[in-house]
């Protein structure tokens, strides 16, 4: 068994939030294969950016941020992650 620490993902990977349906935070989760620039950001349905999360280098593992907004109405929003290799959206739901 390895220890987490010690282990480094192969592959970028976005995760499915959790919780989804939410309100009013869930947790987005993503690894990284290398040292890369990441990008993760918030989207309308319809591609209009509300916000970023995250616009940094960060080294090769796990991460996880939390997206809490009570302002946005209840829908379908897309969140995004974008290294310099790649580029992987998700949806999720937020139910007021």
């Amino acid at each position: 068994i390895r220890n987490a620490k010690q282990f480094t993902p192969n592959t970028v990977t976005l995760y499915a939030n959790y919780p989804n349906p939410f309100n009013p935070e869930t947790v987005i989760t993503y690894q990284l294969s290398s040292p890369d620039k990441v990008e993760l950001s918030i989207f309308t349905i319809s591609g209009k950016k509300i916000t970023t999360l995250i616009n940094k280098q960060q080294n090769a593992g796990f991460y996880t941020v939390t997206f809490k907004n009570n302002r946005l109405a209840s829908g379908i929003y897309l969140y995004s992650l974008k290294t310099g290799t790649t580029l992987q959206t998700k949806r999720m739901i937020l139910i007021k």
